[in-house]
């Protein structure tokens, strides 16, 4: 479970008695298109033709555009989340991200689940190859993902990992 029981009004829009704005929002949500696509070729090596996940992170992006309502990026999150069932670890934490990244069109706090899967991503490929390079794999996918939050959310988005570590694998720990 990557939200809180109780949901930070910081990430809940203006229109839904929130301080989030719609700006935000999309920016949030770019952000986490990033954190998924970054990982999509663990997903892409193991599974060339299936191209659900990149297809959630598209259908993302055209939210952000305004091309697809919030309900069709919604429900394309369902989409990729299948597409992660019955793979290995690190394919299938990259579609999970994916499927995180096109549901922040519903509830922006979905930015970290994207970001916590890719992490989760990359450590279950850094395992894989070599179990001791686990560790510096998470602190590297963290670091690259924190180098691209947006400059006007950088402290929310701290924030908000330092607050949800824990119930996100502990993948944000410094």
């Amino acid at each position: 479970m990557i939200l809180p029981p109780e949901r930070d009004p910081r990430l809940i829009t203006i229109r839904r008695g929130g301080t989030l704005t719609d700006e935000h929002h999309r920016l949030l949500a770019e952000w986490a298109a990033q954190c998924a696509e970054h990982v999509l070729p663990l997903f892409e090596q193991d599974q060339p033709d299936d191209s659900r996940p990149r297809d959630a992170i598209a259908v993302g992006r055209a939210w952000i555009r305004g091309e697809v309502r919030m309900t069709d990026a919604h429900n394309t999150a369902f989409v990729a989340n299948a597409a992660a069932k019955g793979r290995p670890d690190p394919a299938k934490f990259a579609a999970l991200a994916a499927g995180q990244a096109v549901a922040v069109a519903h509830v922006a706090a979905h930015d970290l689940g994207a970001a916590a899967y890719g992490i989760r991503a990359a450590v279950a490929a850094a395992t894989a190859a070599a179990a001791d390079d686990a560790e510096s794999a998470r602190s590297a996918e963290r670091d690259w993902q924190r180098e691209r939050i947006p400059a006007e959310l950088r402290e929310l988005v701290l924030d908000d990992q330092r607050r949800r570590s824990p119930i996100c694998w502990n993948v944000f720990d410094d």
